[in-house]
């Protein structure tokens, strides 16, 4: 079978003259350092939901050590979740092509004959399957969640929990095993240590460095149709491939994306009428019931702030008015510092119709429960009667439609 060169286990099939340590050493490079700063923001991202503080924020099962948590996380800049998650998100739409060239390039390996030549061969096998599979399964659930497109089994946010790390441990002892030879080989040592090269090539039809421009030129093509919806402005009529890039989203003041309409929240004009819907405020003080005439006859404050999510979209900055939350807080019984905050929504049903937010987002003069932006009151889409809106959170913890306000340590 191994010198049979109709099947794949013999050298002889794979005649690209592009393949070579080269060409790999090359493109493994780039994704090293890709995918550590993919690393690195997506535990930027988990440490924005702050995970520790309420069950709700995250839903993670048995995740144990996994789950360690790094800091509290701040309410400032405004725009740091929006870069975080949109270097998080376009970085790894750039790095398709690449990623797809590097298996490409070491597809023979796979079928190497024997399976295992010695209990370290054995092992080193053992991490490639895994670092392959941890690559596609990690960017295919990613580039699905933010195209909105929930087709796998489960919610995507304990797959690509458990994903990462599954991933990432195979790519650091793929890292350790073959980088030292990636860097000897791109110095210009040009000895085929590892074996890609093909015995008996076909003619060319591209030089490596040409295969290298058509990579390069892909992820450059995917870059400017991805960033322009983390940037906003005018930049986003070029995310075309974005669901909330080039999409009109209407005009008027609440003509700005969204991803969870009301009516997919199961929200009705009599939930949300003034006869019907009050805000219940919880603290020592006991509870208040509040209906929107009573919220706006408290003391009214305004910020300018995006909407980041998770999907690596983010909108303009919009104009905020609303009751400021340290307000409400001392309104519930908290006459000092304000303490942590859980969230209830109207919602019925779907992830993060609660959410809670912690002390310092509470006490920052910028976080509101907004009834008003642009000038206008809320529309139902972006969270009639009032919603959330605290600087620097993770979109879905600005939560919509807002019934309940309970203050106090969580």
């Amino acid at each position: 079978m191994r010198d049979d060169p109709r099947l794949p286990t013999s050298p002889g099939f794979w005649r690209s003259p592009v393949r070579g340590t080269w060409f790999t050493a090359v493109l493994g490079l780039v994704l090293l350092g890709g995918i550590s700063v993919l690393f690195v923001t997506g535990l930027v991202s988990y440490a924005a939901y702050n995970p520790d503080l309420s069950p709700v924020n995250d839903t993670t099962p048995d995740k144990g050590l996994l789950g360690f948590y790094l800091f509290d996380w701040p309410a400032g800049p405004s725009w740091l979740y929006r870069l975080t998650q949109g270097v998080h998100v376009t970085l790894g739409v750039t790095l398709v092509p690449v990623l797809l060239a590097k298996l490409w390039s070491v597809v023979p390996k796979l079928f190497t004959l024997p399976p295992a030549r010695s209990v370290a061969h054995a092992l080193e096998r053992v991490s490639l399957l895994l670092l392959v599979g941890g690559a596609l399964f990690q960017f295919v659930t990613g580039l699905l969640n933010i195209q909105l497109e929930y087709v796998f089994p489960g919610s995507f946010y304990p797959l690509h929990f458990y994903g990462a790390w599954v991933f990432i441990a195979a790519f650091v002892v793929h890292a350790a095993l073959r980088t030292p030879m990636a860097v000897r080989t791109v110095r210009g040592w040009r000895r085929d240590e590892a074996g890609l090269t093909a015995p008996d090539p076909a003619p060319p039809t591209v030089s490596r460095r040409g295969a290298l421009w058509l990579v390069g030129g892909g992820s450059l093509l995917l870059f400017v149709t991805t960033v322009g919806q983390s940037l906003g402005g005018p930049l986003r009529r070029t995310a075309l491939l974005a669901p909330h890039g080039g999409s009109d989203p209407g005009g008027g003041p609440n003509g700005f994306q969204i991803n969870k309409t009301a009516r997919y929240a199961g929200i009705t004009d009599a939930d949300t009428h003034p006869d019907a819907w009050r805000l219940v405020v919880t603290g020592p003080a006991g509870t208040v019931r509040l209906g929107r005439a009573d919220l706006l006859r408290l003391p009214q404050h305004s910020s300018s702030l995006p909407i980041a999510c998770v999907e690596g979209w983010s909108t303009s900055d919009q104009w905020w008015r609303g009751v400021r939350l340290r307000d409400l807080a001392a309104l519930a019984g908290y006459g000092g510092d304000p303490p942590d905050v859980f969230v209830e929504s109207l919602q019925r049903h779907g992830a993060f119709r609660r959410a809670a937010l912690r002390a310092n987002q509470v006490s920052d003069p910028r976080s509101l429960l907004a009834l008003y932006v642009n000038g206008e009151a809320l529309s139902p889409d972006h969270g009639f009667p009032a919603r959330i809106i605290v600087p620097a959170a993770p979109g879905v913890l600005n939560t919509k439609w807002v019934a309940r306000l309970t203050f106090g340590e969580l």
